[in-house]
């Protein structure tokens, strides 16, 4: 698998669909047709900010991504989480020995665009695009990943993963790898069309975005 190389992380813009909803549904359509039980209603959506979103993950009650002024929940569950813990484990193996830079785990909040913060189950972000290769000192990191990994779940509907997948590679993400264990398969982007799609016969690698890594999609999903 190959990868082609985008710029470095973007200046951030304002967010284009802030304030585009007027009724509950219009908002739920907005997100992505995410159920009303992931969305925190206090705040009211469209007035959360950061510090909110801080707030609320550090309380341990629930993961929230904040999108546009609303907090959405993340969806959980022990399966997904095995996954991303062992593509987590398998990316530090790969990244940490040769100090390419740092992977962050599902509570790692990264500012993508102004209003806009996710919480990928996990990405790698290389020390090339730290200013300075530094670590800030921040409580959301505003450098964009070059890879992103997100474990599906049952929950999670086919409009807010594209939505989430647009804003992925408009803030900069070079790749981004959806995983689903109910199909049992992987699909690669690095575009919003036309995915590599890989099953438990085929081997995910890094490309250009991390040469020399390699996993074969069977030990995602049979893992016994």
């Amino acid at each position: 698998m190959s990868t082609a190389r985008a710029s470095r992380s973007p200046s951030p813009r304002p967010a284009p669909e802030a304030g585009q909803w007027r009724t509950v549904a219009d908002l739920l359509k907005t997100l992505g047709d995410v159920p009303a039980s992931r969305v925190r209603w206090s705040p009211s959506p469209g007035t959360a900010t950061e510090q909110d979103l801080l707030r609320i993950n550090e309380s341990k009650t629930a993961l929230c991504e904040l999108d546009h002024g609303t907090l959405v929940e993340k969806t959980v569950g022990y399966e997904e989480s095995e996954i991303a813990g062992l593509i987590l484990t398998l990316l530090n193996i790969s990244v940490l020995p040769r100090k390419l830079g740092i992977v962050l785990a599902p509570d790692g909040p990264v500012r993508l665009l102004p209003s806009l913060v996710r919480l990928p189950d996990v990405c790698f972000i290389s020390w090339d695009r730290f200013p300075g290769r530094k670590r800030p000192k921040e409580a959301i990191l505003s450098v964009v990943p070059d890879l992103v990994v997100e474990v599906l779940s049952k929950s999670n509907s086919k409009k807010e993963m594209a939505r989430k997948l647009r804003h992925y590679l408009e803030a900069g993400v070079r790749v981004v790898w959806y995983v689903d264990p109910r199909k049992g398969e992987v699909k690669v982007f690095t575009s919003t069309t036309a995915p590599l799609t890989l099953t438990k016969g085929d081997t995910l690698d890094g490309g250009d975005v991390l040469p020399g890594f390699a996993l074969p999609v069977r030990d995602l999903f049979e893992r016994d």
